[in-house]
């Protein structure tokens, strides 16, 4: 398809909506659409794209049905098209729509009937076309389809409304977007677009204007402190934009004019609390987005890894802001499939730790099903390999589910993992002022082994401290830990206090290195610290960590769930109880204690000697204890030699042995063979299940049509009914007209075959109802008039009337005209023939002939 331009033409420019609608629905959709677009103030200024599923077999009467309800022009999106305000769109049979740059793409579709999900394809396209100038509405229907596409409007700052369940006809649509949480406003259809245009018309908050610039940007601190101790996440460090945009979303949807009274409503209304806590979680994401990105990690990064640290390494990944798990799925599927391009033969694994902010969007991560639509991103192979089909959606392969581990973890608050050869932190930092990101970058540098890789958002540099991550590809934004670079004297460690987002950035304390080169003896002792110190780590009176030196991943583990840093629950098993009571007792006798010849497990050839010793100076670091772990050679045991008893087997015995070895084999031969055939007749029970499965949705996607197509069928049925009683009346007021002019008349059609007759001309021609249809010529007639079927026929061929006096057997006289029968279209259709009375006048005229004759 050749893409088109946006024209120069001013007036184009003009019609430019300010915002564009989708409005989604499916089975008892009409009459809400219908609904909504009457309740359309015109002008808006806005767009409307329309829809809804429908059978892709016949054609579709909803535009026409649409242009009854609106003022509005109303259009079928058939090719590529502008979008301009106030014109309703409306997608075609078996189409999806799109929209790009402003114009609106129709394309067939690219799953089967029974998978499709075209309200999601529209309002996921819009919101990345139209960010928060997008509007997604959900009204009635069957099934989930547009939850996704809402969820992605409501990301990117849009405005989402579903319809009130109770109010549809079909509620599992609207009632999925409210259940998820992704409708910003549930109201009648009718409602709806003044609400609408209650958000999008502009608003004078305090917080957009500087009007009393103090008052609010306290009352602004105040929402964020009541945020704070609502969910206990610290925003001040987000920045002020991005949080002051999505107060204001709010405000508009409450219709709160003021940051003052919005602060009013948050202490009143705790819930609202928790609809804003959301609406910061920023949940942009999708599987391989930015495929080019994902790309060059495969095909350049990962052997590059894999060359480095060879092919039975234990890698650790960490996905920072993983939302809802595509991006830690994208990564998994690329490690894995980089390793097979490169026929690894070793045992190298990867474990990712994926976390994020949101604790919905963790569990929607752990279940690992994602909608039909992901097909937009994933190829068709690698669905084929990595998911398996479930419902109208994706789950994630098993294989690939059990190397990623979620959990809720604040980057701000929670200390970070270690020791990891990958770090994904993508579209994250952009949401954080300056001040945080160059807390966040070291921290980073902290976490990754040397060599390891960082990958950032397409719009994220490492900014000041490319010392610490020289690039790697700087379009996609793929850095490597420097190993030569040392590490910063001083990282932030996250401790779980807040950090005031009023200190300037300097406060934060960077590297010397960062602003200055390092000298020799510093790069000396740092290179004495990493090789030869042992590793420790410095921990309160609580065990919560607050310091690491050198690696202590042999001797603690980052424990399962939420990160945790507390050195009791990442202690590993065998040192765990041991640990815990010296780190009692040298915090209560503030005494060096020593624990001397622990042993991790039966593999272990070392002993381990921990050291744990109360600080009291420098002041700093007083009430804190550190704890040092160092391993030392085991003593070699004796080995005590013991006397084997040799003496003669008692062959009963060895024969009852042998007798009892082949029965064992022959019971594990028929297990092993019950184990085959249950797992085929399970493969065979999978198979079946699969094919009722989509057997069952493409009988709902049928059901779906049928019932749309119903609802148009119905509507054209009333309208029809409407037209017969009109039409049923208007013949009653034509038979009543002709009856009243007491004039015969005869209709024929085109084969002068009797049509339709007045009760007046039973008196001239011998007619009853059971003679319609008869020919002209086969009825007998009182006139005098046997040329009647043949001027009939000559009017027909000429178009011209013929009007001619005739007499009766009964002495009566008739005008007999004959003219052709037209339609309103001006089709001839037959012939209409009438007879006049006139005895009368022929009587008067004899009589007046006669007397004028008559001798004077």
């Amino acid at each position: 398809m050749t893409p088109l331009t946006p024209t120069s033409d001013s007036s184009e420019e003009d019609r430019v909506p300010t915002h564009i609608v989708g409005l989604g629905a499916s089975a008892g959709g009409l009459q809400p659409l219908q609904e909504f677009l009457s309740h359309v103030p015109v002008p808006s200024g806005v767009a409307y794209v329309v829809v809804q599923h429908m059978d892709p077999t016949h054609k579709a009467m909803l535009p026409d049905l649409l242009q009854r309800a609106t003022s509005m022009p109303v259009r079928e999106v058939t090719a590529s098209m502008r979008v301009k305000r106030d014109v309703v769109y409306v997608i075609p049979p078996d189409t999806e729509l799109s929209v790009k740059g402003g114009f609106l793409r129709p394309a067939k579709p690219g799953e089967p009937r029974g998978m499709r999900l075209p309200i999601d394809v529209l309002f996921c396209s819009l919101a990345g076309d139209q960010g928060a100038r997008a509007i997604g509405v959900v009204l009635s229907g069957m099934g989930s389809d547009g939850t996704l596409g809402l969820q992605a409007i409501k990301s990117q700052g849009g405005l989402t409304l579903a319809q009130e369940p109770h109010s549809a006809q079909f509620d599992s649509m609207p009632k999925s977007a409210v259940t998820a949480g992704v409708a910003d406003v549930v109201a009648l259809p009718s409602e709806m677009p003044q609400r609408i245009l209650q958000v999008i018309s502009p608003q004078p908050h305090a917080l957009a204007s500087g009007q009393n610039n103090g008052d609010a940007t306290a009352d602004f601190d105040s929402v964020l402190e009541l945020l704070h101790a609502r969910s206990k996440h610290d925003l001040t460090l987000y920045k002020p934009s991005t949080l002051r945009r999505r107060i204001e979303r709010r405000m508009a949807i409450h219709r709160v004019t003021t940051i003052e009274e919005y602060a009013a409503l948050l202490l009143a209304n705790p819930t609202e609390l928790d609809l804003l806590f959301k609406e910061m979680l920023i949940g942009v994401t999708s599987f391989f987005r930015n495929p080019e990105a994902w790309e060059e990690l495969s095909s350049v990064a990962l052997p590059e890894l894999f060359a480095r640290e060879g092919p039975d390494k234990q890698y650790r990944a960490w996905v920072a802001g993983c939302s809802t798990g595509e991006e830690a799925f994208s990564l998994a599927m690329v490690f894995t499939e980089a390793r097979e391009r490169l026929a690894l033969t070793g045992t190298s694994t990867l474990q990712i730790f994926a976390t994020d902010l949101n604790a919905d969007a963790i569990a929607s991560a752990r279940r690992g099903r994602y909608p039909g639509s992901i097909t937009a991103d994933v190829s068709a192979e690698r669905l084929d390999r990595f998911f398996r089909t479930q419902g109208d959606g994706y789950l994630i392969d098993p294989r690939i589910r059990e190397r990623v581990l979620f959990a809720q973890h604040d980057l701000i608050m929670d200390p970070p993992f270690t020791r990891l050869d990958l770090l994904l932190c993508r579209n994250v930092l952009i949401y954080f002022n300056a001040a945080l990101q160059k807390r966040l970058l070291p921290l980073f540098h902290y976490s990754l082994l040397p060599g390891g890789i960082l990958m950032l958002g397409g719009s994220e540099t490492v900014g000041p401290v490319q010392n610490l991550f020289p690039t790697v590809s700087s379009k996609s934004r793929l850095y490597r830990r420097s190993q030569a670079a040392p590490m910063p004297r001083t990282v932030d460690f996250p401790t779980g206090r807040r950090v005031s987002a009023r200190a300037p950035a300097q406060e934060l304390p960077l590297s010397p290195q960062m602003s200055q080169p390092a000298n020799v003896q510093a790069l000396a002792d740092q290179f004495l610290l990493q090789k030869f110190s042992p590793p420790a780590v410095l921990v309160n009176e609580l065990g919560d960590i607050l310091y690491v030196s050198a690696h202590t991943g042999r001797y603690l583990e980052p424990a399962a769930g939420k990160a945790n840093w507390n050195i009791h629950v990442m202690a590993r098993p065998a040192i765990r109880t041991p640990l815990a009571a010296a780190l009692w007792r040298a915090i209560k006798e503030r005494t060096v204690v020593e624990i001397r010849g622990l042993r991790m497990d039966d593999n272990f050839t070392h002993q381990l000697d921990i050291t744990v010793e109360p600080i009291d100076e420098p002041n700093p670091l007083g009430g804190m204890v550190m704890v040092v772990f160092r391993e030392v050679a085991a003593p070699i045991a004796k080995k005590s030699r013991r006397r084997k008893d040799v003496g003669a087997v008692d062959p009963a015995i060895a024969a009852e042995l042998t007798r009892c070895q082949e029965e064992l084999k022959a019971l594990r031969e028929t297990m092993r063979a019950s184990d085959e055939e249950r797992q085929v007749a399970i493969e065979e029970l999978q198979s079946t299940n699969e094919e009722l499965q989509s057997a069952n949705e493409e009988l709902t996607t049928s059901k779906e049509e049928a019932q749309s197509m119903n609802e148009e069928l119905q509507t054209i049925n009333a309208e029809l009914q409407s037209k017969l009683d009109d039409l049923a009346l208007a013949q009653s007021d034509m038979q009543n007209l002709l009856n009243s002019t007491d004039i015969a008349t005869l209709f024929l059609d085109n084969d002068l075959n009797v049509r339709r007759f007045t009760e007046q001309i039973k008196r001239l021609i011998n007619l009853r109802e059971a003679d319609i249809g008869r020919p002209l010529s086969d009825l007998t007639t009182t006139l005098n008039y046997p040329e009647l079927d043949a001027d009939a026929k000559e009017t027909l061929r000429t178009l011209a009337y013929s009007e001619k006096e005739i007499s009766t057997s009964d002495a009566r006289w008739f005008k007999v005209r004959i003219m052709p029968y037209r339609t309103v279209a001006n089709v001839i259709q037959g012939a209409v023939i009438t007879f006049v009375d006139i005895t009368v006048a022929k009587q008067l005229e004899a009589r007046l002939r006669n007397r004028q004759e008559a001798p004077r």
